[in-house]
């Protein structure tokens, strides 16, 4: 994934209460969905991490809102003034992408963005902030259907369409309904580390990440003999990323030839066998970094990614922190010295699509 900037997010010691603002603005016609993703995300409590990780609001320009096709009126939110208050701001999302957003609306998320608050979409939620205008030269997903009348619409958003979710620092966009949690987790993951994340996405029963894109969601017609799933073969490997596994390999563990275990990789997650392999490789190392290994090469050997060097090099690209940057911000106070010695100060360098811009070898 490419590089973006942003600050890091405001969060502080258990029981202080300048923790981290999450704003939703909920409007006329929302999806309900989305905004549960929102809740269950950043809004509930989180016991058994020992600490907040948000403060999440609610909010309305009216004092009752319509909700999708009329399901349910929410009520008892605070008003628009809240969105001022946000660190995090989630923009309205609504399947009427056709429907101008309120002018206030889109007056929040202006002030939003012109006073530095990180700024999500989720699914429609792009075309919120496309017509607000804080997406003219940047980067952006919306769900696929979508796609062709958006880029129409806004044509000065450079928008990826076959990704699940967009990180361009301070905008995050995300394609769909579901992508919704994928994104989120993604955002707990930028500001509390993979730990936390992982836990976070055990408490909701959902993959803490998904390898592919919405490529592999888009209509196309239903093989007749459909494929076996490559759940089995991705249980085991997960088990044993530390050993040295090839395509050969894994297509003789699946017994099929190397090519057909490409096209079901393809198929199912939207991604190569070993940019799916370097993808929970790197995964496990910053855990490992996280609970409290100092030795890089131990972490490297661990994770399956060889050399304490490439494991400085993914860190890099990947996460835009040297493994002793990633340990100072996520783990334990003890330091981590550098892979390959030296450092360059990189703050808040974030990935901006689903998966590693480019495989690195396996064992």
């Amino acid at each position: 994934m490419a590089k973006g900037s942003s600050q890091a997010p405001r969060t502080t010691a258990p029981g202080s209460r300048d923790v981290h603002r999450v704003v939703v603005i909920v409007d006329e016609n929302s999806n309900p969905f989305e905004l549960g993703c929102a809740t269950e995300v950043f809004g509930l409590s989180r016991p058994e991490l020992g600490r907040e990780l948000y403060a999440f609001t609610l909010c309305s320009p009216e004092p009752r809102t319509l909700m999708r096709d009329g399901f349910f009126t929410l009520t008892g939110v605070r008003d628009l003034s809240a969105a001022d208050t946000a660190d995090t701001l989630i923009v309205p999302n609504r399947p009427d992408t056709e429907v101008p957003r309120r002018p206030a609306v889109l007056d929040a998320v202006r002030r939003a963005h012109a006073r530095g608050a990180r700024l999500l979409g989720f699914c429609s939620g792009a075309f919120t902030l496309a017509e607000a205008g804080v997406l003219d030269g940047r980067r952006a997903t919306a769900h696929w259907q979508w796609a062709d009348d958006f880029r129409a619409r806004f044509p000065a958003v450079r928008l990826e369409p076959d990704v699940l979710f967009v990180d361009d620092g301070d905008i995050l966009t995300a394609a769909g309904s579901a992508a919704a949690l994928d994104l989120g987790l993604h955002v707990v993951r930028r500001d509390h580390g993979a730990e936390v994340a992982a836990a976070v996405s055990r408490r909701l029963v959902f993959a803490a990440y998904r390898d592919g894109g919405q490529r592999q969601f888009v209509e196309r017609p239903v093989p007749r003999a459909p494929d076996r799933s490559l759940a089995p073969l991705l249980e085991w490997v997960a088990g044993q990323l530390e050993a040295p596994h090839t395509v050969a390999g894994l297509a003789a563990r699946a017994a099929v030839s190397p090519a057909t275990l490409h096209r079901r990789f393809r198929a199912e997650l939207g991604t190569t066998p070993l940019a799916w392999l370097t993808t929970q490789r790197l995964a496990l190392a910053c855990r490992l970094i996280e609970r409290g290994e100092q030795r890089p090469e131990v972490v490297a050997r661990r994770s399956g990614l060889g050399t304490a060097a490439n494991l400085r090099s993914l860190m890099r690209r990947e996460t835009g922190l040297t493994p002793s940057q990633y340990r100072r911000r996520f783990g334990p106070p003890s330091g981590l010295p550098d892979a390959a010695g030296g450092e360059t100060q990189t703050h808040g360098v974030e990935r901006h699509d689903h998966g590693p811009s480019r495989p690195a070898p396996v064992d």
